[in-house]
Parts: structure tokens; sequence; C-alpha cells
């Protein structure tokens, strides 16, 4: 299977790691863009010009980490959406993509939209979404991501992991010490180690 990705790219390393924990082999294919320039980005395989995107060689390319996680979990060891806490891992796995999808848009703000027209109000939104967010796991989830692993702790992982990467000056670990002592063990799973973000 052919997974693009970018090494930046939170939701594809989200993929990465879920595939390397379910012990399923992908071809890594470089891919890179923004909204606007689509022109390296999957457009055959995804029409919204987005990574992560996975080839396969029963059916058509899917898209989008949550698909291609529960698929990457299917195809091998398998145990990282256990069906005694579905509801549970699904939710938790939306609000770390909710804050990579947040820490995102803060970070196309500053590197697509010309600085002229550039919003710091909406910016300061979506990091309130995010210290909302980090706060939820902090005060109602730390015994879920204490638990057994399952795809919603990679996806926190990797959602701390990118505030780091891009927004480290946030400091996202302030008044979060519970939450950042989970990520400092977590953090050093081989899995996570080896797929540390970085520009490609």
């Amino acid at each position: 299977m052919k997974l693009h990705w970018a090494p930046a790219s939170p939701f594809a390393r989200k993929c990465v790691v879920c595939a390397a924990e379910a012990g399923v082999e992908l071809e890594l294919f470089l891919r890179g863009g923004t909204p606007i320039l689509t022109a390296n980005m999957p457009l055959e395989q995804n029409p919204l010009g987005k990574i992560p995107a996975l080839e396969r060689a029963d059916g058509p390319a899917i898209y989008d980490s949550r698909v291609i996680t529960r698929y990457l979990d299917s195809m091998g060891n398998g145990g990282l959406y256990p069906d005694a806490r579905i509801w549970e891992v699904l939710t938790l796995e939306a609000t770390a993509d909710g804050i990579m999808d947040a820490a995102i848009m803060m970070v196309y703000e500053g590197r697509v939209r010309p600085e002229a027209i550039q919003y710091p109000d909406w910016v300061e939104a979506q990091w309130a979404k995010i210290t909302r967010s980090l706060d939820a796991l902090e005060a109602r989830w730390m015994s879920h991501l204490s638990g057994p692993l399952d795809a919603a702790q990679i996806a926190v992982g990797c959602a701390l992991a990118y505030l780091d990467f891009r927004l480290g000056a946030r400091n996202w670990r302030e008044g979060h010490a519970v939450l950042a002592a989970w990520e400092a063990e977590f953090a050093k799973r081989e899995t996570m180690v080896a797929s540390m973000p970085k520009d490609a």
C-alpha cells in the first residue's frame, strides 16, 4: 500500500504510527503543497487535494486520516479501535484531530494568507479551541490516555507533538502538567521516535 504523505503533517504521521503499531507495511510517497498550491498534491487519489491518501490493491484510494487508520487497523494486528470503548476512542481521536486542524489553520494564516489581510482574532480563536481541548484532555481523559494503546492515544500524541513543532512559542504545557507528563512518556515509543515531524 502507498501512503501519500508529508513528514510535517500530523495527520499523515498518525497514519504512519498506526500502521507501524498494527504491523502494516507502507510505501511512503512524498507530497507537498498548501490549500492554494495543490499541483503536487494527490488529486487523483483525493479530489480534495489533501494528504494523507492511501492507495490500496483491493479498491480505490481512501482518504481522511480517521478512515485510513481504521482501515490499517483492520488490515493489521487490530486492537487500535477496541469495541469495548469504541465511542470513547472515536471521540478522543476527533478531539485530537480538531487540535491538529486548528493548529494547521494558524500556520496557514501566517504562511499562505498575505500579511495585509491576516486576521489575528481568527488566529486567537483557533488557539482558544486548542486550549479548551487541552483543558478537556487533562480534566476528563487522562485515565483513557493511560490505558491500553489505541488510535486515540496515537492521535493525541501526534497532535501535541505538532504543537511543539509549529507553535512551540505558545507553550501548550503551561497549565497542563499532567498531560505534559503523559506526552513526555508517550513520545518515547519507538513508533513515535521514528516518525518525528520535520520539514521535507
